[in-house]
């Protein structure tokens, strides 16, 4: 990345608070439960698909098919909204498609951004209402993280998403699991690939993390809410370009 454009990246998510703002890791913060306030869907709009099941895959899915050069870049869905709109714009100008998995009380508090990920063309899915520890919570609780959330989605966009990733966690629990499919999702979306972007390493180490364990298949995790990661991603998707590996929803990966 040139230092030119490093700085027009990093420009559009300028102005973000330090701290609090930027906890939107699965490794930091908790995020509050707002008022159930966002808009329904325009009856106009047409529902996106929701979760469909994958025979012969398992009931957690960590990456894809090896035989096929593709991966899908997954975004843990919450904090600054600036952020989010970055990555997804730089991601549609580079011909990249992501996997969404948004927060609840994150979609409460910024409704439009359900149809902003639809739009571009991306997945969208669910994952929990609080972003809570999810496996560690009593049944009713932890449905109602599930549920919530579903809620949300089917709201804004006529569908509970595409897929549900557990909170707190790289994998869902038995129970979670069940609760999961019991809310309409056959399979639980894990991965392969950690880009360790909640821990704040910089963005180069970030580009290095997930280039050392990408390849075909490759589901990789990474959040919306850290300037790392929109500072990265250019670079990430270059390299994945010049090793003939195409960024694709998590829907395609698996189709």
């Amino acid at each position: 990345m040139t230092p030119t454009h490093r700085r027009d990246v990093l420009r559009t998510g300028a102005g973000i608070v330090a701290g609090g703002a930027l906890a939107a890791g699965c490794g930091t913060g908790h995020a509050a439960r707002p008022p159930a306030s966002a808009a329904p869907m325009p009856s106009s709009a047409e529902p996106p698909a929701g979760p469909r099941a994958y025979p012969g895959r398992p009931a957690q899915i960590t990456h894809g098919p090896r035989t096929r050069p593709q991966v899908a870049l997954t975004f843990h869905g919450q904090g600054d909204p600036a952020l989010a709109r970055a990555l997804l714009d730089t991601a549609e100008q580079r011909g990249a498609r992501l996997t969404v998995l948004a927060v609840g009380a994150w979609l409460d508090q910024h409704p439009d951004l359900a149809r902003r990920i639809l739009d571009g063309g991306h997945d969208l899915g669910n994952h929990t209402q609080r972003h809570i520890g999810v496996n560690t919570l009593p049944e009713a609780e932890a449905r109602r993280e599930i549920t919530d959330c579903a809620a949300r989605l089917k709201r804004l966009t006529g569908s509970i998403g595409t897929w549900f990733r557990p909170s707190r966690a790289p994998a869902a629990s038995p129970l979670v699991a069940r609760l999961a499919r019991a809310a309409g999702y056959p399979h639980v979306l894990s991965y392969d690939v950690d880009s360790l972007d909640y821990t704040r390493p910089g963005a180069a180490a970030v580009t290095r993390e997930v280039l050392a364990g990408v390849r075909n298949g490759s589901v990789v995790s990474l959040h919306f809410g850290y300037p790392d990661t929109v500072a990265a991603l250019p670079d990430v998707l270059t390299e994945l370009g010049r090793r003939g590996l195409r960024a694709v929803t998590t829907t395609e990966l698996l189709s």
